[in-house]
């Protein structure tokens, strides 16, 4: 094979006789670790250069701007209000998050996961621990699955309400604002009752849950969904019927099926295109092909048709929420392999909580065993047979898919999420140029990118 063409892999730069005259290395300084180069703003000054002899204008929006849903960086190349080209830069909230996970256990792999989209953690952690379980050859009980599901769908209504509340805002509409996160208060209100948290639940686990759900569940998340039920028509009113929102969002970021297919574009921008892909009904788990419910879809494309979609989305959740109440049994939420089930005794009592008085009494005054088992669990974490696995969820955003690769050990060797924000971001410029600015907001509104999830 012919390598003439090839880059050299120590530089990083073209040495073809085209390029090989042409190289300006960056600034550099030899460190203990090697040589460091220090490369910045190349495509600033790029775009700024280009533009210099003609009418066209570059602007930044971001990555302060508060109508780029977090710290997004738009460059926009623009002749008057038109947008002719459109780059996002990102990178501004790198966490780490997947290469933590490397130095972690798998159990406290899930306290990393969940912060990826702070949005909708559980869809997160649930994409990760079905992954540990199918390297392990495990499965969770019935209850914690159903159990599953009705966190998930709950978390997917408190998404979908951020989208309505933030979109309504950046477009002028405040009163959205002000709805949205009255309702999603009531949502973080009921996952806190639920799990003890309102965000960042690390609540699904390896095996199962961390715990069952407090004596007075059914009540509570019954209340819930009659709520919602009574002000979710208030959003058709307030916007689904409004002809000056109708017009903002109708025939704006337009994106057919076949670029969201050539773009790897899934959730509600996909189906907003009229492709019925969601995880739930294609490749089920935790028991989703047991409920009834259906999978709205659009062929409009554009920020109206996402926007119906996911009001509709939010009907179809409290749908499948009352099944799960209907189906709910009394059983373990955890695995029986004590291998694998800490914590699974954990209860609230007066410390907020912690493991259950029964379970220290035992490992602490009547079995030395189980005190062992209980400290090498807590410490180590339990081994994971090698193998390597991918597994897949329907987040309020898309496809999320996580990669896991095991050596044996007790943490994992490589984690990788398919984040469906970091994908559905790149149809931005097919989305805005050719637009005005200002329907920019509404197409980055209608991909509803997490950061978070970005920049992980």
């Amino acid at each position: 094979m012919s390598t003439e063409h090839l880059s050299d892999v120590t530089t990083g730069t073209d040495t073809s006789p085209e390029g090989s005259d042409s190289v300006e290395y960056a600034d550099s300084r030899e460190t203990t670790e090697g040589r460091v180069y220090t490369v910045s703003g190349g495509d600033w000054e790029d775009l700024i250069e280009d533009s210099r002899h003609d009418e066209r204008m570059v602007i930044n929006m971001g990555p302060q701007h508060p109508s780029t849903h977090g710290v997004l960086r738009l460059v926009l190349e623009m002749e008057g209000e038109t947008v002719t080209q459109l780059r996002s830069v990102i990178g501004y909230l790198h966490t780490g998050i997947e290469k933590n996970c490397e130095y972690r256990t798998w159990t406290q792999g899930v306290t990393f996961v969940t912060r990826m989209d702070y949005l909708a953690p559980l869809s997160t952690e649930m994409a990760y621990c079905l992954g540990v379980e199918k390297l392990l050859g495990i499965q969770a009980p019935r209850r914690a699955e159903l159990l599953r599901v009705m966190l998930l769908e709950i978390n997917r209504i408190g998404s979908h309400l951020v989208y309505i509340a933030t979109g309504g805002m950046e477009l002028g509409a405040t009163t959205a604002m002000t709805l949205g996160f009255r309702e999603r208060e009531e949502v973080l209100h009921l996952l806190e009752h639920l799990t003890g948290l309102r965000m960042n639940h690390a609540f699904i686990r390896p095996g199962g849950l961390a715990q069952d759900m407090p004596a007075d569940y059914h009540e509570v998340v019954s209340q819930f969904v009659k709520t919602m039920d009574e002000r979710l028509p208030l959003y058709d009113k307030l916007f689904t019927g409004q002809p000056i929102w109708r017009n903002r969002l109708k025939g704006v970021g337009y994106l057919p099926v076949d670029a969201c297919l050539a773009l790897g574009v899934t959730g509600p921008v996909l189906r907003s295109a009229g492709l019925p892909w969601d995880m739930r009904k294609t490749e089920p788990y935790s028991r989703y092909e047991e409920f009834e419910f259906d999978i709205p879809t659009s062929t409009e494309a554009d920020c109206w048709a996402r926007y119906l979609l996911r009001v509709e989305e939010m009907h179809q959740s409290l749908r499948i929420i009352k099944q799960c109440l209907k189906k709910l049994e009394p059983g373990p939420v955890m695995v029986e392999d004590k291998k694998v089930a800490w914590p699974a005794q954990l209860s609230i009592g007066s410390d907020g909580m912690g493991n259950s008085l029964e379970h220290v009494r035992k490992i602490m005054g009547q079995s030395m065993e189980s005190l062992i088992h209980h400290f090498k669990l807590v410490t180590e974490g339990f081994k994971v047979p090698p193998g390597q696995t991918y597994t897949s969820v329907e987040s309020p955003r898309g496809e999320l898919g996580v990669h896991l690769v095991s050596d044996g050990g007790t943490r994992p060797l490589r984690v990788h999420v398919r984040e469906p924000s970091f994908v559905n971001l790149q149809s931005m410029p097919a989305m805005a140029e050719g637009g005005l600015v200002a329907d920019v907001i509404a197409a980055i509104a209608s991909i509803d990118p997490v950061m978070g999830g970005v920049d992980r």
